[in-house]
């Protein structure tokens, strides 16, 4: 019988090898791709590959004594007590990467639609979007 143990730390292995992978074919896509769409396209999976391990960042591991899940940063009662206020601390997620991948979404979709627009305007006045030829007419 496989342990909850292995398949968490084998799929969160998996997780951090397909986040540096895609980081990889991002910086690729953006550094080595000529046509301007094509680096559109790799600063948005940059984005989300970052967003993504700032997700992985705040994650926060079962606990091994009976192996209960992460729970959201919410106190359920109105009542604090020590204990209630150590087992929240114990199983709460941390809220700070969330709400910075929250943020990094609405400047992430506001720089896209940014870099959209320049690549019309580009469009408009060179007749293409391809880096080089851009480059050669330049002049």
């Amino acid at each position: 019988m496989i342990s909850i143990d292995f398949i968490n730390t084998y799929l969160l292995s998996i997780l951090v090898f397909s986040l540096v992978l895609n980081f990889a074919l991002s910086i690729y896509g953006l550094f080595y791709r000529p046509h301007y769409i094509k680096k559109i396209i790799a600063l948005t999976i940059l984005s989300d590959t970052a967003n993504t391990f700032a997700i992985y960042i705040g994650y926060r591991r079962w606990i091994s004594e009976g192996n209960t899940n992460p729970r959201p940063p919410v106190i359920p009662t109105t009542e604090i007590t020590p204990g209630v206020l150590s087992e929240f601390v114990a199983r709460s997620v941390d809220p700070l990467p969330q709400a910075l991948v929250l943020t990094a979404v609405v400047i992430g979709l506001a720089v896209t639609i940014f870099l959209v627009f320049l690549g019309y305007q580009l469009f408009n006045h060179y007749k293409t979007l391809d880096m080089r030829r851009i480059k050669k007419l330049k002049g």
